[in-house]
């Protein structure tokens, strides 16, 4: 049986640490079904992950749903939330509900993630109250990098701090169950997660969030094309699996393998 949001919930009132990691496939997601993670996150950042593309703006609802359901089959004991790409939600209610309802039908999802604050409150509201639940994004997102004009630190100064407080309690008001805060200052993080009654999800936002998020990929030190200051390697997994494969190469190239314990008789 999958975590729930209420359970999520209870973990803050009881003044729990949440643990949340990216899964985009089917046999990292078995792995991790082994384990007592509370929330697995299929992000839309699998573009940068899985597809090697320059940020995650070309990623379709269509990438979402195959990847989350494969995610889905491995049936994970954690909370499963899945990002809704960009443009599948910003035009207007009526097709964030479709996007979203396909998302969740479709995939196997328990809730959906978009980005931003006031400017996509009343879809955060339709989407709750069509029964989907929902978690935010704010600070940096990564969706908006236009307008950011890159993968910049958020919230420095006191307006832009003001800004996200206010947003992360609009988005409490609309019926969100959690936000992610990615890249912004500790303090202000520290801030917005005692102002709010719902989860905060941190990444590169310190220590006193509700929870923390990782890309995987990144934890295990499989992906090596970047690595932002708020990202800790727990595995160099790279470099095990370069290993074994020119290890492989070698015993082929010797004859070595396959070995009579490696063929039928």
């Amino acid at each position: 049986m999958s975590k729930t949001v209420n359970q999520i919930l209870q973990k803050k009132a009881e003044g729990k640490k949440i643990s949340m990691l990216t899964c985009y496939d089917y046999s990292m997601a078995k792995v991790l079904s082994k384990t007592d993670l509370d929330i697995i996150l299929v992000g839309d950042s699998l573009a940068n992950v899985k597809l090697g593309m320059e940020n995650t703006l070309p990623v379709t609802v269509e990438n979402m749903i195959y990847h989350t359901q494969a995610v889905k089959r491995a049936n994970p004991p954690s909370l499963l939330v899945c990002d809704m790409p960009f443009m599948s939600y910003e035009v207007g209610v009526k097709e964030a509900l479709r996007n979203a309802g396909r998302i969740i039908k479709e995939s196997g999802a328990q809730a959906v993630k978009v980005e931003g604050g006031s400017e996509i409150i009343e879809q955060v509201k339709a989407l709750v109250k069509a029964n989907i639940p929902v978690m935010g994004h704010l600070g940096l997102t990564p969706q908006a990098v236009n307008r950011f004009g890159g993968f910049k630190v958020q919230a420095k100064d006191k307006s832009a701090k003001e800004k996200i407080i206010e947003d992360a309690k609009m988005l409490q008001d609309a019926g969100a169950f959690s936000v992610v805060l990615e890249a912004i200052p500790e303090l202000a993080a520290k801030e917005i997660s005692q102002a709010l009654s719902i989860v905060t999800i941190g990444i590169g936002a310190g220590k006193f969030c509700d929870g923390q998020v990782l890309v995987i990929d990144d934890m295990l030190g499989m992906f090596d094309d970047f690595k932002p200051k708020f990202v800790k390697r727990y595995a160099n997994l790279s470099t095990i699996i370069e290993k074994a494969v020119n290890d492989y190469i070698d015993e082929v190239g010797a004859g070595k393998f396959p070995s009579e314990e490696n063929t039928y008789k």
